[in-house]
């Protein structure tokens, strides 16, 4: 098959939900992709921040292999050692007590925002349930998260949305005062706005919130599909920030490229969804168990510390090239927002770049890299000679 015979495949088969820019790809090492054709292309997106380990990954690949040879899947209802083994692993790195398995990362802040309104249901009884979350934020595309999600651009279409929302200025104490009320009984953020435009919260903001949050005995819910399982350079972005959520969801990264999510919750949240009470048919499925347990000893403690470092040096060499299109960069470790300057969108931009064999992204108004945390520096070095030609 060549790449219009799949684009006229894809055409007649497959709803077109998503705008693809006009390359496929066939296979990849490291983080080298190549499409049907054999043109190579370096990878600053990982599949929007799930393949954190790569591609071509042999003990990622054997444990999936022997794995589904044992077992593929099993109910629920039964013990099984991959999930178990996977959420120790989670708990202990984390600080956290105990670990909900899902699909996803819009299953996965489902299940907190059921949490937080269970919390407040069993404790309090109706009538608590309002959500706080931040304007510009990006939570999922179920009709409850898209209703969590901060931005009005997301509101359309699929009346009638959930309710129990309602959104704040980010970074503003004096907003999250002002949407307060009886009625609330959770606020969710992201530590790093991701879709919004790669924007890191403020530490002081962050901390000044936990404790109005204690206070008020509201839950603190921290979305980490992007941020978490090592993308900023620790394994948990909450970790850089000196707090302890009430419950933080993850995904994308955690299985290196196999369909993974779930929530992690504190001490006293760790009972509130009881047998009954949440479910997942596929959740903590042992395929992908075994893939995040690879993905889990390869974050070690100096992979992650190279996370931070290769992301200053990204960070530092963008900056150095002095483009007229490009300005300042920001994020934590290898979630890296670049802002984009003249008269081309990020999106032109990145239409560019992926033309001349540089896989990037767009978030905002910005340009978003989410390299492999396992990017060599040589594929760094060539990633940003194809930026430094493409936009000189």
């Amino acid at each position: 098959m060549d790449h219009q015979e799949l684009v006229a495949l894809d055409h007649q088969y497959v709803m077109q939900t998503y705008g693809r820019f006009d390359v496929d790809i066939d296979h990849g090492q490291g983080a080298t992709l190549y499409d049907l054709a054999g043109k190579k292309y370096i990878d600053f997106s990982s599949g929007i921040g799930v393949n954190s380990i790569g591609y071509g990954n042999q003990k990622w690949a054997e444990a999936i292999t022997q794995q589904a040879m044992k077992l593929g899947h099993s109910s629920n209802l039964f013990y099984s050692q991959p999930y178990a083994q996977l959420a120790r692993k989670l708990c202990e790195r984390s600080g956290m007590a105990a670990a909900f398995f899902g699909n996803s990362g819009a299953e996965a802040n489902e299940g907190m925002i059921k949490l937080a309104r269970k919390y407040s249901y069993d404790k309090y009884g109706k009538g608590r349930g309002t959500i706080l979350t931040l304007r510009n934020s990006f939570h999922g595309r179920t009709i409850t998260t898209l209703t969590a999600t901060g931005q009005d651009v997301f509101h359309n279409y699929f009346f009638p949305f959930t309710d129990g929302f309602r959104y704040a200025q980010a970074g503003s104490m004096d907003a999250i005062q002002e949407v307060a009320g009886h009625d609330v009984c959770a606020v969710m953020l992201e530590l790093v706005q991701g879709e919004g435009g790669v924007l890191p919260m403020d530490p002081a903001y962050i901390h000044d919130l936990a404790v109005l949050c204690a206070e008020r005995d509201w839950l603190l819910l921290v979305d980490e599909v992007q941020t978490g399982i090592g993308r900023t350079g620790t394994l948990f972005a909450f970790q850089q920030y000196g707090i302890i959520p009430d419950a933080v969801s993850f995904a994308k990264g955690v299985a290196g490229g196999l369909p993974m999510g779930g929530v992690l919750a504190n001490e006293r949240c760790r009972d509130i969804l009881g047998p009954g009470s949440h479910a997942s048919t596929f959740g903590g499925n042992p395929i992908c168990a075994a893939a995040a347990g690879v993905v889990l000893d390869t974050l070690d403690e100096d992979t992650l510390v190279q996370v931070t470092e290769k992301g200053s040096y990204i960070r530092t060499r963008i900056e150095q090239m002095g483009l007229s299109s490009l300005g300042t960069t920001r994020g934590l470790g290898l979630m890296i927002g670049v802002e984009v300057k003249g008269e081309e969108s990020n999106k032109e931009l990145a239409a560019r770049l992926i033309r001349n064999g540089l896989l990037v992204l767009t978030a905002g108004k910005a340009l978003r890299l989410l390299p492999p945390l396992t990017i060599s520096m040589e594929e760094i070095d060539q990633g940003l000679a194809i930026l430094k030609e493409t936009l000189v």
